[in-house]
């Protein structure tokens, strides 16, 4: 009975340790999709992280915080799903190439963002990818539901 119960606490306390363990704490690195630019991941704690992006889209800036929530996948080291929010604001001006903008308006707009997505953090290199999904609802400005915010990024970790 007394190695069952050791056994017991020997995975639990190990499935706890690997589900917890982040394989870094910051990146750096370049977002790429409707909206690119520069992104940057830092970890508060073992399972939340906070994720600026300064990103360009249709001759304009956004930037955007958020506050995520990273879990381990499948069982597979250096392998995370991860999901939160946050806001973001953005600037526009003089939008000749934009499909719904006046094209002599600026815009300034304030929303909220959410994020689903899928990391792996490489064990040989201090590199990472991400493929996410960041949709945004501006509540001033511009008004409305922008759900074509995916984007693919590369950091590199430390």
């Amino acid at each position: 009975m007394k190695k069952i119960i050791l056994a017991t606490f020997l995975i639990f306390t190990t499935t706890l340790f690997v589900n917890a363990q982040q394989s870094y704490s910051t990146g750096i690195g370049l977002r790429g999709g409707l909206a690119s630019g520069v992104t940057v991941k830092h970890f508060i704690s073992d399972k939340a992280a906070l994720e600026g992006i300064l990103s360009t889209r249709w001759r304009g800036t956004i930037i955007t915080g958020l506050y995520e929530i990273q879990q381990i996948a499948f069982d597979t080291p250096g392998l995370y799903w991860y999901y939160g929010g946050g806001a973001h604001i953005g600037f526009w001006g003089n939008y000749r190439s934009h499909p719904w903008f006046d094209d002599n308006a600026s815009y300034t707009v304030i929303g909220i963002d959410g994020i689903l997505g899928l990391e792996y953090a490489f064990a040989e290199i201090p590199f990472n990818v991400s493929l996410d999904w960041k949709p945004a609802v501006n509540l001033t400005g511009y008004s409305g539901l922008w759900a074509d915010g995916g984007a693919f990024s590369v950091r590199y970790i430390f």
